[in-house]
């Protein structure tokens, strides 16, 4: 017996910055994904987060606005607030 599963990607949500960049763990943070930075630092290394469609185990990496971040069936697009 065979069964057919869709999935549906959900939505990107949108995350604003009002600096230049945001690291890669600090957004994950700041956008609720995780909980920790202990967290954070864990799912990247394990390579459970892709940026710009690519697997991304460099927490440090530099997220400018307009950039994508994929990790647990949500999908963040990095926007510009205003800068003070």
């Amino acid at each position: 017996m065979r069964i057919k599963v869709k999935v549906r990607e959900k939505a990107p949500e949108t995350v604003e910055i009002d600096t230049e960049f945001i690291k890669l763990d600090s957004l994950l943070k700041f956008a609720c994904l995780t909980a920790t930075g202990g967290e954070a630092k864990s799912v990247i290394s394990d390579g459970l987060v892709r940026v710009n469609g690519e697997v991304c185990t460099m927490r440090g990496k530099k997220i400018y606005p307009g950039d994508s971040v994929a990790f647990a069936g949500h999908r963040i697009v990095v926007g510009a607030g205003p800068r003070p």
